[in-house]
Order: structure tokens, then C-alpha cells, then sequence
């Protein structure tokens, strides 16, 4: 609908408009301000409404809610938006300097966002004159200069959101003054050299943001690790260096984030007394050594990330007491050893955690770093998170960001044989890219809480334990190891299954047709598992992979629409032959009782498989 259209439609009497999340399209100036003598309430947000704004609002003399955000509204900024209660113009296209003479004394606004815009040049210092502010949100625009000292003297300010901008690294002392200021916001402002020791006197924030900038060195010496209310702290993406720190003293912190950085060394095994942690991200640094036995302790961590680091030894058992632990990522270290049964208890009692957050209920608006944690978090190269990655904008991110804090799914999965899907929560165990090895626990199929399991790239043997149908994944990734046996049936019982990748294993046996079941999946890999035999149905979702997911398997009679052999010999009129008996006796003769009289034929055949999963495996790396 057209904002013409829209304009016929409306009517002089409305008080509140809603029309969020819409596709109304074309120039505002079509619909105001014949509609607007006695609204109260305008929310036209996440629409496709053009055009500049100007005056278009000044015969609204009723209204004090405005949200314009996510649309594609350019231009300068209404001036008479100070009158409002809460006015928003997020993520738009307006652009140029802010007059300081918007800014006057009868100055009502108690909510200001202009985040995600092309504002430019300095902050007017007398923004202070807006002394009824609550949260003032400048985030993602190109403001230079220091950041006002008058903002200071709001003093009911909570939210102050400058990250994203160009704003030098003076932090004005007044700002210490602002006593109910819970949530300070100054990400990706190209700060450099050491931390502010400013940061460690906002005894009052509850949620402080410096991720994205130049920071060096380390982090002892500001004071921030001190602070007594603070409970989420992001210091990512920056470029600190040299060990952990050790001290903390962080008696309310729930997320900590340290990830991205250059830190090395040990990980100290006095991050296992924070009692309070749900998480805890010190992935993509340099960390060496063994993962602590202490963090077993955290009973209420929900994420615990260690990624791309150097860790090596075990994977702790005392890491299966954590019962709240949802969405574990150790992949790409040098871990060895087996997993430990006790692994399979993670996030068997979840709720306790899940209650406190629904009682804390932290109310913090739209934008604050959500975004940032759930991409970094959510393995974007796998459905169906890649598509939970695609809705992730600033105004969806907060609610789901709740709903995860708060136990709700983020989609809908699917309990043991059923095609009846719930949005119970689920999370992942993502251990690829390490040297871990041993057979799977006996009880994997206990882990009723998670929809992916990705072992990928490790040396892991043994068969498969058939229990293992009783889960509701919808991502399973063993490729790379060296699993053998039959694979179970039982894996045609997970009617969500999106992704099933069981390449370069030494899989053997019939393969089980229940997989042409699995109408979800999108994604199949059983390929180089050459003693794996058996026909591919002709039809059903098997039938519509690429002959890429069956390579390498010599014995497993493909349809022939995607071709019936791995390695097709040609007729000379061009149709490939059918594998016959005797030479599937001849590939199993060679593979197993002759390998000697294959002499350079097998190490060539090795040679390739093994350069093919290197190829197709780094991706993981």
C-alpha cells in the first residue's frame, strides 16, 4: 500500500497509528498531517516510507510518540521532535549537523534514538537542556568531536548509547555523575592506547560496551574489573595483550566477553568462582594450556566459548556439572583425549537459570551489543541458524535475545521419531577442528537439549551409538574422523535433520535407507566411506543430493539420473556402467585383503581421499 492509499484510509479521529512491520512504500508527505490533528501515537516503523520528513509533523499538536525507524526516510531532522515524549528515526538515511538551537528549555523528550543514521559533526553541548531524558541513543552515525560534559547534568539519564561514531578518547568526569546511568555504550569509537581509567568509577553501570575499538595492552590497571553492579562487560575486538587478568572482582557479572583480542597464556582457574556467569567468551585469542577443572563450578553458565585458541589436553569432566550450560563451542584447539561421559549431563537443568532471568527481567532498549553476541554465537553456516542470522536487525535482536535468556527457542525443532515440531530450547556442542578421539559416550542420546552436535575434523572411532536417533538435531557433523560400523538406523528417526554430514569416515555395511525419511534435510554428505554399500533410492529426499555427497564410495549404486557409479567408466555410447559383483569383489579384495599388490594404485587412492577431506575440510579451520 501506497502512502496515498494509505492517506484515503486514515482518519482525522485516529489517536494511535500502528503500522509497524508493513510494506507501506512512498513519501510520507502524502499522509500527514491530514491524519494527524489528534494522534497520540505514530508508529510507522519497519516499513519502506521515502522521502524527507521537514515539517511534516508541526499541525501533530497531540502526539508524543513518534517511531520512524527502519524505513528509508533522508534529509535533515525534524526540528520540532523535542516537544515529543520519545521520538526514533533509527536506521535511516538522514544526514548533516545538528543544530544546537533544536535544543530549547521546553524540551520534553524522555526517549531519544537517531542511532543508525549519517548524522554528522559535533553533539550540541546544549542537548542538556533535554533534563527529562532517560535514554539518549546516538549509536552508528559519524559524530566527532569530545563527547558534551553537559550531558553529565541529566541526571535521570540511564541508557547512553555513542558507539559507532568518531568521538576522541575523552571521557568527561561529569559523566560519573549521572547516578542512575545503568548502561554506557561506547563500542567501535576507534579509542586507542590503554583503557580510560575513567571506566573503573561508573560504580553505578550495570552493562558497559568498549568492544570494537584499539585498545592495548591489558586491563588490570583501570579499575573496570572492579566494578561492584557491573553485569555484562564486552571488551572485545580490541587488541589486548599479554595473560588474563587474574584479579576480578565482579561480584553481579553474568556475560563476559574478552574475545577477539590477543590475550595468551593460561585461562586462570579463578574465572571458575564467578558464580554469577552465564557467560563466558574468550574465544579467537592465543590461550594455551588446559581448560580449567574450576569452571565445572558455574552452575548458571549458558555459554561457555573457547574457540580458535591453543587449549590442549582433555576436554575436564567436571565441565558435565555445569547444568545450565547450553551452547558449548571448543572448536579449532588442540584438545585430545576423549569426551568424557559426564559431558553428556551438560544443560540437564537449565530452568533454575532461566527462572532468575525472568525474575531480574532487565529492561535495556533495542541495540545494546545483542546483535554483535548472537552472530558471533550462532553458527551461521548451518540451517536453520543461518536463517535465524538473517533476521537478526537491531529491533529483533533484543526479543530474541530475551527469549533465549529466557528459555524460548529461537525455531522449531522435533522430539525422537516425530514430525511434530516445538519451540523447545536447544542448543550445540560444536567440538570440530581438534585431536580428540575415543569412542562417543554410550548416553549421548540423554542430550534431549540440543539440535546440533558438529565433531568434525578429530580422530574419533568406533560405531556410532544408535541412541543417538533419540535427539532433536538438526545439524550432525562427523565428518573427518574415523568412525566404522553400520550406520544406525535409528538417525532416520530425526525428522528435523537439515544437515547430515558423515564424510570421510570408515563407515561399512548396508546403507540405511531410513535416511530417505529425513525430508527436512538440506545439506548430505556421506561421501569416501568406500565400504559402505548398498542403492540410493531413486526417489524420496536422497534422491535430489548432487553425486558430490556420495563420492568416493564405490559399492553404493546411485540412481542414474545423478549417476550410477563414483568413478563411471564410459560405454562408447557415453552411458556409465552399472557396478557389477564381481568388481564390487574385486574394490573389497583390494581395500582389504590385498593392499600390498594395489602398491602405488592405493597410495594414490589414499593420497586423493586424503586431499579431497583436507579441501573440503578447511573450512572448519
Amino acid at each position: 500500500m501506497t502512502a496515498r492509499e494509505l492517506a484515503v484510509l486514515s482518519s482525522p479521529q485516529l489517536e494511535v497509528l500502528d503500522l509497524t512491520v508493513n510494506r507501506f512504500y512512498g513519501d510520507l508527505k502524502m499522509t500527514f498531517p491530514g491524519v494527524c490533528s489528534n494522534l497520540v501515537v505514530a508508529n510507522l516503523s519497519a516499513n519502506n516510507f521515502t522521502g524527507r520528513i521537514d515539517n511534516l509533523f508541526d499541525e501533530c499538536f497531540n502526539l508524543q510518540y513518534l517511531d520512524l525507524s527502519s524505513n528509508y526516510l533522508s534529509g535533515e531532522i525534524w526540528s520540532g521532535f523535542i516537544r515529543l515524549t520519545a521520538f526514533s528515526v533509527s536506521e535511516n538515511y538522514f544526514s548533516g549537523a545538528i543544530s544546537p538551537s533544536v535544543f530549547t528549555n521546553n524540551c520534553s523528550l524522555v526517549a531519544l534514538d537517531l542511532s543508525v543514521n549519517s548524522f554528522s559533526g559535533a553533539v550540541p553541548a546544549n542537548i542538556s537542556k533535554c533534563q527529562r531524558l532517560i535514554i539518549l541513543n546516538l549509536w552508528g552515525n559519524h559524530f566527532t568531536g569530545p563527547i558534551p560534559p553537559e550531558i553529565g547534568s541529566i541526571s535521570g539519564l540511564q541508557g547512553l548509547f555513542l558507539g559507532n561514531n568518531s568521538f576522541s578518547r575523552d571521557i568527561p568526569e561529569s559523566l560519573l555523575d549521572l547516578s542512575s546511568l545503568t548502561f554506557l555504550d561506547l563500542s567501535r569509537n576507534n579509542f586507542r592506547g590503554k583503557i580510560q581509567d575513567i571506566f573503573g568509577r561508573f560504580r553505578q553501570v550495570k552493562f558497559i560496551l568498549l568492544h570494537s575499538n584499539g585498545y592495548t595492552g591489558g586491563i588490570h590497571s583501570s579499575g573496570i574489573l572492579k566494578l561492584p553492579n557491573v553485569l555484562r562487560l564486552d571488551l572485545s575486538l580490541n587488541n589486548f595483550t599479554g595473560p588474563l587478568p587474574l584479579d576480578i572482582s565482579l561480584p553481579k557479572l553474568k556475560l563476559f566477553v574478552l574475545a577477539f583480542n590477543q590475550f595468551n597464556g593460561t585461562i586462570p582457574p579463578g574465572y571458575g568462582n564467578i558464580s554469577t556467569l552465564q557467560a563466558l567468551d574468550l574465544s579467537f585469542n592465543s590461550l594455551t594450556g588446559a581448560i580449567p577443572s574450576t569452571l565445572g563450578n558455574l552452575s548458571s553458565l549458558l555459554w561457555l566459548m573457547l574457540a580458535n585458541n591453543s587449549l590442549t589436553g582433555p576436554i575436564p569432566h567436571e565441565l558435565g556439572n555445569c547444568s545450565s550450560l547450553l551452547w558449548l563451542n571448543l572448536a579449532n584447539n588442540k584438545l585430545s583425549g576423549p569426551i568424557p561421559s559426564q559431558l553428556t549431563m551438560i544443560g540437564r537443568n537449565v530452568q533454575p537459570t532461566f527462572d532468575k532471568n525472568i525474575r531480574d527481567n532487565h529492561q535495556i532498549i533495542a541495540g545494546s551489543s545483542e546483535c554483535l553476541a548472537m552472530r558471533r554465537w550462532i553458527p551461521a553456516d548451518y540451517p536453520p541458524f543461518n536463517f535465524v542470522y538473517t533476521i537478526l536487525i537491531r529491533k529483533s535482536c533484543r526479543s530474541m535475545w530475551d527469549r533465549l535468556l529466557k528459555g524460548k527457542g529461537l525455531f522449531p525443532i522435533c522430539a525422537d521419531g516425530s514430525h511434530v515440531r516445538t519451540l523447545q530450547i536447544s542448543g550445540y556442542i560444536q567440538l570440530s577442528g581438534n585431536q580428540l578421539s575415543g569412542q562417543l559416550p554410550a548416553d549421548i542420546g540423554t542430550m534431549s537439549n540440543f539440535s546440533m552436535i558438529n565433531l568434525g575434523v578429530n580422530r574419533f572411532q568406533g560405531e556410532l551409538p544408535a541412541n543417538i536417533g533419540q535427539l532433536p538435531l538438526v545439524v550432525f557433523n562427523i565428518s573427518r574422523n574415523n568412525f566404522s560400523g553400520q550406520i544406525p538406523e535409528e538417525i532416520g528417526n530425526i525428522k528435523c535433520m537439515q544437515n547430515l554430514d558423515m564424510s570421510c569416515n570408515n563407515f561399512s555395511g548396508k546403507f540405511p535407507v531410513s535416511l530417505n525419511g529425513l525430508n527436512e534435510l538440506s545439506k548430505f554428505n556421506i561421501s569416501y566411506n568406500p565400504l559402505i554399500s548398498g542403492i540410493i533410492p531413486s526417489s524420496g529426499q536422497l534422491a535430489t543430493f548432487e553425486k558430490d555427497s556420495y563420492l568416493g564410495n564405490p559399492l553404493l549404486e546411485l540412481p542414474i539420473f545423478i549417476d550410477n557409479s563414483t568413478y563411471p567408466e564410459k560405454k562408447e555410447n557415453g552411458n556409465p556402467k552399472k557396478p557389477t559383483k564381481s568388481a564390487a569383489y574385486m574394490v573389497v579384495f583390494g581395500l582389504l585383503i590385498a593392499p600390498l599388490m594395489c602398491g602405488v594404485f592405493s597410495l594414490v587412492a589414499c593420497l586423493r581421499l586424503v586431499w579431497y577431506c583436507y579441501t573440503h575440510g578447511r573450512k572448519y579451520r
